[in-house]
């Protein structure tokens, strides 16, 4: 086991850093000896630090990153169930099990994801309108418990603790390895479709008609938009390919996937680089760049699913001052607050070049799982954005005036108040932390900024 020393942490959004012990446990065993000498003084685990804000944060107390444990642990080729350790990356359950014809259920915008991370934040892609989030595909999991024992939980043995622990950001315990369902793909491309719309309106009347006809959907709008063109969008659509929709080259081939970065963000980066200017001139040339209508476009995995992963530390083109991602969801009969947004944004000239707007399906029962049936709209604003705190602070009033809710593996600053609100099933989740972790020994910064022990 390699104890690294006190580091300073920070989420991928690079605001709040805290400095906390980091112990890298290789076996159950090692994580287990940890979470018993950390009892007094409280302990959460970190995978590769995708959360943007202070979830696997832990400050001047310890945190286990748990990435020296992905190893997988066994495979069936036939029925394509995996079981692995909770430090495999999505990336390696991708590289390592699509040659065999199996590709993960969910994934989000980046591949560099730990399982247990992916648990624990619940996470969606864009097939939770026909797949749900990442935990409805996982079978069971082993929970390394706050006295140390180490417990496996499946949906039917034990539905509170597991759907407490999805979605639970790590605070029901530490994620030692679980079982995920793959599912089957012919090939590594998708067949993608692609329409530029030229408003809000027409941007959401073509998500909610076309529900049926794709596994993956998403809209990148244009939150600087005005007028006429407000929430205009770029909506890509597809489903993968058979081996006959393919190129004939690449049937040979079929499931190769190359997932590598070709480009590395430099270490450094000025201030007020990404701002209301740069962002108003990239919108226009990505909306203008984008066909009116493309159909059977065929694209890779990293093209349609991860493209900012091509870029290795992407997040420090924000600057030293990070950035902040906010995503929130309101019922479908709220849909207006989307819109709502979209002109308080822009009115503001509030700069987020990564907006997507996306429809979800139906939740999992988790107490603090995200997702509900409706629609979700994530953007990523510079830190240092004029007027930003009273910006967020309207859109929250407009979220939870809607029975809506944020994201809390991207929350970096909503006041503790708005979480019963917005997550009403929040004493239920106290309860359950009250019966498995009296003392409390799991924890983070974000737990105890929003008071969810």
């Amino acid at each position: 086991m390699a104890t690294t020393g006190r580091v300073r942490l920070s989420g991928w959004g690079l605001t709040e850093p805290t400095v906390a012990q980091v112990a890298r446990p290789e076996s159950a065993e090692d994580a287990a000896g940890l979470v018993k000498a950390a009892a007094g003084t409280g302990v959460i685990a970190r995978g590769l630090g995708r959360s943007y804000n202070n979830a696997a944060q832990n400050e001047g107390r310890l945190v286990i990153d748990m990435t020296a444990m992905r190893h997988v642990l066994s495979f069936d080729p036939r029925s394509g169930l995996v079981a692995c350790e909770a430090g495999v990356s999505l990336e390696q359950l991708m590289t390592g099990f699509l040659p065999a014809g199996w590709f993960v259920p969910v994934t989000p915008g980046t591949r560099q994801v730990t399982v247990g991370g992916a648990i624990a934040s619940d996470v969606h892609g864009k097939n939770h309108h026909a797949a749900g989030s990442f935990a409805r595909h996982v079978t069971s999991l082993d929970l390394l418990m706050a006295d140390g024992d180490v417990r496996t939980v499946t949906p039917a043995s034990d539905p509170g603790l597991f759907w407490g622990t999805a979605g639970g950001m790590g605070l029901t315990g530490i994620i030692l390895r679980a079982t995920v369902q793959l599912i089957p793909v012919e090939t590594s491309r998708l067949v993608v479709d692609t329409v530029r719309t030229a408003d809000i309106d027409e941007t959401m009347a073509h998500l909610s008609a076309t529900d049926e006809d794709y596994d993956y959907t998403v809209a990148w709008t244009d939150c600087l938009a005005a007028g006429a063109s407000l929430g205009r969008s770029v909506i890509t659509s597809g489903n993968f390919a058979t081996i006959g929709e393919v190129r004939y080259r690449d049937r040979a081939r079929p499931l190769e996937f190359s997932p590598s970065a070709r480009l590395a963000a430099p270490p450094v980066f000025p201030s007020g680089l990404i701002n209301r200017h740069t962002v108003a001139l990239l919108n226009e040339a990505w909306y203008r760049k984008a066909p009116r209508r493309r159909t059977g476009e065929i694209q890779t995995i990293s093209q349609f699913f991860h493209p900012l992963d091509g870029i290795r530390n992407w997040n420090r083109v924000y600057g030293p001052a990070g950035f902040r991602q906010y995503q929130f969801v309101v019922p479908f009969a709220a849909s207006d607050v989307v819109r709502r947004a979209l002109e308080r944004i822009s009115a503001l000239r509030a700069p987020s070049f990564v907006t997507v707007l996306k429809r979800f399906g139906e939740g999992d029962q988790g107490p603090l799982s995200f997702p509900m049936p409706g629609w979700t709209l994530a953007l990523d604003f510079p830190a240092r954005t004029p007027w930003l705190g009273h910006l967020l602070g309207e859109l929250d009033e407009l979220v939870l005036g809607a029975g809506g809710r944020l994201y809390l593996a991207k929350d970096s600053r909503i006041p503790a108040g708005l979480m019963s609100a917005m997550y009403p099933r929040l004493g239920e989740f106290r309860a359950l932390r009250a019966r498995i972790d009296p003392a409390g020994v799991f924890g983070s910064d974000l737990s105890r900024r929003l008071g969810l022990t």
